[in-house]
């Protein structure tokens, strides 16, 4: 690989001729700088990754860029000496595909302090399988048990089931231990949910109440969907339970009281994953290597694209028909 051997990218663009995305021709020097560069094997297809691809969010800070906040490969060159030629790394999150180019190419070019080694018990396709939406269900339990969550609690409750987020939420909280209810809107997918670690599977009105207070009925959860559904799992978690926030894609509003904070105790954790510090990432992707590594990656990646299929991969995500996990692999 030299600066001016041409490959494959899905770059997007905004300029005087638009919003718009597609593949292209580029060469190293067109990437951003960074000491390491990785022939890409696989990445995936996050939400972000569809509002990016499209413009339906401003998800980008910086044009053009490659898209793809998530990537996964081997070292073909390296200035840093924690690694070398050969090397198998990943990356999720940390700036790809919002201020430095992604992982949508046959090579990346990225900054030596974000890759992380392939933890030995993953694949690199079971590392893209997780990507972004494992790593982000993971560093919500991370969260929730740094405050103490345990399964004697109760059952956790987790929203968008399934969705990317969603489902690896259900298949990790199960193997750590924790019962699991799954809430969603389509209740055809129920044995998809029980399948991957669900032990009840929930309508969307379970979290329908709109006071400020209900009886207590999970240990705590994982929300995805923001709005009325978040506000109402608050409203039925036991004392003392952890709730993650993690997405919104219902709505970025939060109509809820203080009680059940001042009353129950219960506490609203964040869960921003594109900037987590690299210790607790390094600790996570350890945690999803081993005692937390899903049980069912496969029925969870539903799809598998290449670059040429993102754009309707993105169109299917936006208007609501994501399932699962879609993996995009490379040549």
């Amino acid at each position: 690989m030299t600066l001016s051997t041409p490959f494959t990218a899905f770059r997007i663009h905004n300029d005087a001729a638009g919003y718009r995305s597609g593949i292209e021709s580029i060469v190293l020097d067109a990437l951003n700088p960074g000491e390491v560069v990785v022939k890409t094997a696989y990445s995936s297809v996050n939400y972000k990754d569809a509002l990016a691809g499209t413009g339906e969010g401003k998800i980008l800070r910086r044009f053009p860029l490659v898209g793809g906040i998530d990537v996964a490969g081997h070292v073909v060159a390296s200035t840093d000496p924690a690694f070398k030629e050969g090397d198998a790394v990943l990356v999720t999150g940390c700036g790809l595909s919002e201020t430095r180019d992604g992982g949508y190419a046959e090579y990346a070019r990225l900054e030596a302090r974000w890759v992380i080694p392939l933890p030995s018990g993953l694949t690199l396709r079971e590392s893209m399988i997780l990507g972004t939406a494992g790593f982000t269900a993971a560093l919500a339990l991370f969260r929730m048990c740094e405050n103490r969550q345990t399964p004697d609690l109760g059952p956790l409750a987790v929203t968008g089931a399934t969705g990317g987020v969603g489902s690896l939420a259900v298949d990790i909280f199960s193997k750590a231990g924790f019962e699991v209810h799954a809430i969603s809107g389509k209740p055809e997918n129920a044995g998809y949910l029980t399948a991957i670690g669900a032990r009840k599977v929930l309508p969307r009105d379970a979290l329908a109440t709109t006071r400020p207070m209900e009886t207590a009925r999970f240990g705590g959860g994982l929300d995805n969907v923001g709005g009325p559904m978040l506000a109402s799992l608050l409203a039925q978690t036991v004392p003392y339970g952890n709730v993650a926030t993690a997405g919104l894609a219902a709505s970025a509003d939060l109509a809820t009281t203080v009680m059940p904070f001042i009353i129950r105790g219960v506490s609203l954790l964040g869960v921003a994953s594109a900037g987590t510090a690299r210790d607790i990432r390094d600790t996570v992707w350890q945690r999803l290597a081993s005692d937390w590594k899903p049980a069912h990656l496969d029925t969870i990646c539903t799809r598998e694209t290449t670059l040429e299929g993102l754009p309707e991969v993105f169109r299917t995500m936006l208007a609501g028909g994501s399932f699962g996990r879609t993996l995009v692999r490379m040549g």
